[in-house]
């Protein structure tokens, strides 16, 4: 569970703040769950017609020691730009 916020500092800013979920459906077991699976997969048709850009930039391989010791180099130096994809969970 994420600790509570302080408010009061972003009333004067009028600021505003939105959280959004993507697994409220699974984990409160809704009569549309279904919906979900339809969603992710309008999403995986857009990202496949290049109409939507996913931010994977690099797949380094199956998940071993070497790739995830690249993948943290890559991270610790700021390099990586995007999403570092290891496969094979």
């Amino acid at each position: 569970m994420t600790p509570p916020i302080e408010l009061q500092p972003f009333v004067i800013k009028s600021v505003s703040i939105h959280s959004k979920m993507m697994f409220t459906r699974a984990m409160f077991h809704t009569s549309d769950m279904a919906q979900q699976g339809k969603l992710l997969n309008a999403v995986a048709d857009l990202v496949e017609a290049g109409k939507v850009k996913t931010t994977m930039s690099d797949v380094l391989g199956t998940i071993n020691a070497a790739n995830l010791i690249e993948a943290h180099r890559q991270i610790e130096t700021g390099s990586a730009i995007g999403k570092l994809v290891l496969e094979g969970f």
